[in-house]
């Protein structure tokens, strides 16, 4: 008859607790993983394990990677699409970019807009394929596994509204030449605000809006004075904020000058008749007067 032998070994649990003691315990993550054959990206472990990234960079570096060509990235849209605000928003996206996982230039359209074109990079410093063309953001690769190519399929990007652009005023006379007094006072603004310093470009951007409130009777002080008042007090961005300020706060034009009606002269008494007439200052009226009589 043989003994049961208490010291021996338990019988190894199957399945994730298999796989638990196998990776040693519970200390550290277990990966269920199933395979994706639909709506996936390919991200790579240089962004999702970057060491220098926030952790709100790479997961907006992920997102934008997940995004089909064409979809809106301002900070506006991810704002309205996530629960952080747009100054974290923009900071992360400033990261992306200083890494190489973004790459902004802004362009002027034959309208005069300006708009911001964005590229994203799944592999930053990657020499980009000949045939390959940039595009707002990137598409997921297909992948190709023993032979077999499967393309995933774009996840629907949620609808979100358009940036509200501010679009300052234009002058109410077509003539293409601004009003010199316009630049002069937005490039001056300066002298009395250093914090409303304009590079020359902003000024000429800015320039026909100045116009329109010169050419609706405003003084350039007036200006001046409206635009530098009650400032914030971090400004990051003076053009915007002027651009916000002649837009919003451009006066209606001055109504039509009324035509002067005809002024009545007072009536007077006639020192010879006593009759009223009426005339600027007192004496004979027409019928008494001396020279109207001779001149009859």
């Amino acid at each position: 008859m043989a003994f049961p032998h208490l010291s021996a070994p338990s019988r190894t649990a199957s399945g994730a607790s298999g796989r638990a003691t196998r990776s040693g315990g519970h200390s550290g993550v277990t990966h269920d993983n199933t395979r994706h054959t639909t709506r996936y990206t390919v991200i790579g472990n240089h962004l999702a394990q970057h060491a220098e990234l926030s952790l709100l960079a790479i997961g907006l570096g992920v997102h934008i990677q997940s995004l089909p060509a064409g979809a809106r990235i301002g900070i506006k849209c991810l704002a309205a699409r996530f629960p952080e605000s747009e100054h974290r928003i923009a900071g992360a996206l400033r990261e992306l970019e200083r890494h190489g996982y973004l790459t902004r230039t802004r362009e002027r359209l034959p309208s005069g807009r300006v708009v911001t074109r964005t590229v994203s990079h799944n592999q930053p410093g990657a020499t980009p394929a000949p045939s390959a063309r940039p595009a707002s953001v990137s598409q997921p690769a297909s992948v190709s596994r023993a032979g077999s190519s499967l393309r995933p399929a774009p996840e629907p990007v949620p609808e979100c509204p358009a940036p509200q652009s501010v679009t300052p005023p234009e002058p109410d006379t077509p003539a293409p030449e601004v009003h010199p007094a316009a630049v002069a006072v937005l490039a001056g603004l300066r002298r009395t605000e250093p914090r409303l310093t304009l590079s020359e470009r902003d000024v000429h951007r800015l320039a026909p809006a100045a116009t329109a409130w010169l050419e609706r009777g405003v003084s350039p002080d007036a200006v001046r004075r409206t635009l530098t008042a009650d400032l914030p007090n971090d400004v990051r961005h003076p053009a915007g904020l002027l651009a916000h300020r002649l837009n919003a706060l451009l006066p209606p034009p001055l109504p039509a000058a009324q035509p002067e009606q005809a002024r009545l002269d007072p009536l007077q008494n006639c020192d010879g008749c006593d009759r009223a007439f009426r005339a600027p200052r007192p004496g004979c009226c027409p019928r008494c007067r001396p020279d109207l009589k001779e001149a009859a």
